[in-house]
């Protein structure tokens, strides 16, 4: 029988090309920590260091601590659903676990600098995603850049909200994910670093049959790893929900909506097909608003569309090869993002559209295929305006809106 061959892609030329096999160094490690210093060192500068006052991830941990899961709820600041005269948090766990090992030692922790060492991990993994790929050390550098400040990543890294750090764990997870699966593919290491997403936004278990996929179709061998790591994670994740909700599934964002007095309803539900183009134009068509003097431009609270802050992801439309890839990422993309355009709100307030990060990792991947063997100066072009678009809503909002 022929030894298999690498499934990855083909290249121009027909013949089977590997994407591991087009190189990386040692010192690729070190520069991919160096990119995450320097990002996790300038949001935190940004931030001041300040505590956020939505710091549901420290009230959670706090609680954990004292060997319960309900919080001490300080008050309608804190986004906590109640069910059975407790105070429950909604988002997803893996922040606040983060957070234990501080709070158990000081009382208490920064939830702002958090998300400030995850934005500098995502950061970091995004570097060597690229460079995996097999990208050039220029070519990685300016997506690198576009992923810290080119999304919504640094801006949500600054602030250290709940709704943000659980953003900026998922795109760091994602990312570490990515880059072990293109790299020693060891499958419980995957399902491991893919499950620590999920358990930051629920949102990316829509993908979880595409890692799979991935995954078994490089290394078959390793099914039963990939499986044993995920059933203790989901019975653990059952396991919460009943603590909480007492039911297997995740009711808190449906409780949340019955609860939300400002945008939700006292019956149905928070997905709903009919909130579709409501989200179709957060996502692509929210502009900022003229004014007649300075700043000359504001944007609106509830975000701006991706077409004007981050216009450089249609890069991605252009990838072609490896088309197995291409077609697995678009997928993930899809799905992921299937779920936030049901939604009844579309991040709330904020800049940009935060949603956005949850498929933007694969995104990027997309990116990478589409630039990486000819990096075009419209391309550059495109990157430094999404840049300067997000690096410009942090300053905005630093200024403008919540300035101490």
């Amino acid at each position: 029988m022929a030894k298999r061959t690498s499934w990855f892609t083909k290249d121009r030329s027909g013949e089977i090309q590997s994407e591991r096999s087009r190189g990386k160094t040692r010192a690729d490690f070190v520069t991919a920590f160096e990119f995450g210093a320097g990002a996790s060192a300038i949001a935190a500068l940004l931030s001041h260091f300040q505590p956020t006052p939505y710091d549901n991830y420290v009230l959670f941990a706090q609680a954990l601590v004292r060997g319960h899961l309900w919080i001490n709820w300080p008050g309608p600041t804190i986004d906590a659903v109640l069910v059975n005269g407790h105070r429950y948090i909604v988002n997803d766990p893996l922040p606040g676990l983060m957070l234990v090992p501080f709070v158990a030692v000081f009382g208490t922790a920064n939830q702002t600098m958090l998300d400030a060492v995850l934005c500098g991990v995502a950061t970091g993994a995004a570097w060597e995603l690229c460079r995996r790929f097999g990208c050039s050390v220029k070519t990685a550098a300016w997506l690198t850049a576009f992923m810290f400040a080119g999304t919504q990543l640094l801006w949500c890294s600054v602030y250290g909200d709940v709704w943000f750090v659980a953003q900026t764990s998922c795109t760091a997870m994602v990312l570490l994910s990515l880059c072990e699966l293109m790299g020693k593919n060891r499958p419980w290491l995957v399902a491991l670093l893919y499950c620590a997403a999920i358990g930051s936004r629920f949102t990316l278990v829509m993908a979880l049959p595409v890692i799979a996929w991935l995954m078994w179709r490089d290394k078959r061998h390793g099914a039963g790893q990939f499986v044993a790591t995920l059933l203790p994670f989901f019975a653990l994740w059952v396991w919460y929900n009943i603590a909480r909700w007492g039911v297997p599934w995740d009711a808190g964002h449906t409780i949340f909506y019955h609860q939300d007095a400002a945008a939700g309803s006292l019956t149905g539900s928070p997905f709903s097909l009919t909130h579709i183009p409501y989200e179709l134009e957060s996502f692509f068509a929210q502009a900022p608003k003229l004014l007649s003097g300075y700043p000359w431009l504001r944007p609106t609270l509830s975000g701006v569309a991706l077409t004007w802050v981050s216009p450089a992801l249609v890069l991605a439309a252009f990838a072609r090869r490896p088309r197995p890839l291409v077609l697995a990422f678009w997928a993930a993309t899809l799905l992921v993002a299937g779920p936030s355009l049901l939604y009844y709100v579309n991040g709330y307030v904020q800049f940009g559209m935060r949603h956005a990060l949850d498929f933007e990792p694969f995104l990027l991947a997309l990116m990478i295929f589409a630039v990486r063997d000819r990096f075009t100066l419209w391309s550059k072009a495109l990157i430094s305006y999404s840049i300067a678009a997000s690096s410009w809503g942090c300053w905005y909002w630093l200024t403008f809106v919540r300035n101490s």
